[in-house]
């Protein structure tokens, strides 16, 4: 399925909601920064993607627990924060930091979690969409969506 097709599934739900063009360009800086380190090509922003993890934000709104969607086409990076403080670019940081537990040589990973720095590295992966809500408690929701998606067991990110 490619973006052309999900453009119709989401066009009436971008409607009331917008992105500011300093997040936005913070969510791809971080990311960028991150995948020129590793050589991989930069992520363009896709408006249906960030549209795509707005609504999914907004489901979790009530209780900012860190569950996935369920979308098989897109790949997906979801962040919690305490209050309301946190940035795009400390989202994106924290997945980053998931590097330091990774190990290209073996494509293994000796901390709890790499598929968030992974997936963001993921080198067939073009485009990103973000969007950060303030849950209902106070507390900070960010969902990144990628597309295509990585993280395929056996392969490399990069």
């Amino acid at each position: 399925m490619t973006i052309g097709l999900i453009a119709s599934l989401f066009i009436s739900l971008s409607r009331g909601y917008e992105t500011s063009s300093d997040m936005v360009q913070h969510f791809l800086d971080s990311h960028n920064q991150a995948r020129a380190k590793v050589g991989v090509p930069p992520l363009k922003w896709e408006p249906l993607l960030a549209t795509y993890a707005r609504v999914y934000s907004n489901q979790r709104r009530g209780d900012c627990q860190l569950i996935h969607s369920t979308s098989p086409y897109f790949g997906e990076n979801i962040f919690w924060g305490q209050g309301s403080h946190w940035s795009a670019r400390d989202a994106v940081e924290a997945w980053v930091r998931e590097e330091q537990d990774y190990h290209y040589e073996t494509n293994t990973c000796s901390g709890p979690d790499c598929t968030h720095y992974t997936q963001l590295v993921w080198r067939n992966t073009q485009m990103v969409g973000c969007a950060k809500i303030i849950c209902n408690s106070g507390d900070t929701f960010v969902t990144c969506e990628y597309y295509p998606p990585g993280n395929y067991v056996g392969s490399r990110p990069y």
